[in-house]
């Protein structure tokens, strides 16, 4: 795969940010006090007229940003942010994505694959730099971690704005409608208001029909396995994964564990006697075949009815976060948990 795809068709970046960019980095590390994003004297875009529809202003996770136009220039971190971004049609703004979690969804894959690839994992902040964005998009927290010098105030002294996926913004608990919420966030940055709509209803309607198939049915427990062998890391009670499994005819059993993810004891999991298991793909957690492989041969959970009637759901992690992925996992979800009503 080429990561030097050409860029003829993206805006070009202007004369301040690419003499910005190179004070950017020791600026930033120094804390110099560069101004705000919105000065003028320093970002030429917040002294132009604001294009049609604008300026939004958007608060998020506790960052308010207002656009007087829409970003031209982005670099998303991490896959669920960049999938987002392609639904909407939005390839032509995209200068450059990281760390790539599964493959792409078959109808995004020539899309994401045309997009250049910064890092495996999160850029540094000089990489990120050298993209030339006016907008950061990250979808884990650790994509604006600040012990690795990519805050976002270090990039808002850099003239660069960003976005965090609000799954991270703390919320108590994540659910449909943050994704539904994210989606029409996005739409209003890029003036594409009426496409997320689309969208949503779209996926909306996706998400109800998968519930609709298997709401007369019973509840089937189902256990997380993401990973962990001393200890099984799970999704917790406020994960987005909780409402998916809901939604799609089952029950969380460690719905009660009161955060996103968390360590459970494997005697725990024997007690809760699980239907089935559902599995999060992805990369460096080692494979979804090491995974069944492990469970089916613990002795202590010989007993537990997913593993001796080896019933397996495998999901990849990124169907599982505030992203176009979620609606459909609830389908994947409700066909593992209830295949009768799908035939």
């Amino acid at each position: 795969m080429s990561t030097t795809p050409a860029r003829a068709h993206l805006p070009s970046p202007p004369l301040w940010r690419r003499v910005l960019r190179a004070a950017a980095l020791s600026a930033a590390l120094l804390a110099a006090g560069c101004g705000s994003p919105g000065d003028a004297s320093r970002n030429p875009k917040a002294a132009s007229e604001p294009a049609e529809g604008f300026p939004v202003t958007v608060d998020n996770c506790g960052v308010t940003t207002t656009y007087d136009r829409p970003p031209s220039r982005v670099v998303t971190v991490h896959q669920h942010p960049a999938e987002l971004m392609l639904a909407l049609g939005l390839k032509d703004r995209m200068v450059g994505t990281a760390f790539p979690d599964s493959a792409p969804l078959p109808e995004l894959r020539e899309d994401y694959d045309s997009v250049p690839r910064l890092a495996k994992r999160e850029p540094s902040f000089e990489t990120v730099l050298d993209a030339e964005p006016d907008f950061v998009y990250g979808g884990y927290r650790s994509a604006f971690d600040e012990h690795e010098g990519r805050s976002r105030k270090a990039f808002a002294d850099a003239g660069i704005d960003t976005h965090l996926n609000r799954e991270y913004c703390g919320k108590k608990r994540v659910t449909m409608e943050d994704t539904y919420a994210e989606i029409r966030t996005i739409g209003e940055i890029f003036g594409v208001s009426d496409r997320a709509d689309k969208l949503v209803a779209d996926l909306r309607e996706r998400v109800d029909e998968a519930a609709a198939a298997v709401e007369d049915e019973p509840k089937v427990p189902v256990f997380v396995y993401d990973s962990g062998d001393k200890a099984a890391f799970t999704a917790g009670g406020r994960s987005l994964g909780t409402e998916l499994i809901r939604l799609a005819g089952g029950e969380n059993v460690f719905a009660d564990l009161d955060d996103v993810f968390g360590d459970v004891s494997w005697e725990q999991v024997v007690e809760r006697k699980p239907e089935v298991i559902a599995i999060y793909d992805y990369a460096g957690a080692g494979s979804v075949g090491r995974k069944k492989e492990f469970l089916l041969s613990r002795p202590a959970l010989a007993d537990v009815p997913a593993v001796k009637n080896e019933r397996f759901v495998v999901l990849p992690l990124t169907a599982t976060l505030v992203g176009i992925r979620s609606a459909h996992a609830v389908e994947d979800l409700a066909r593992g948990l209830h295949p009768e009503n799908f035939r």
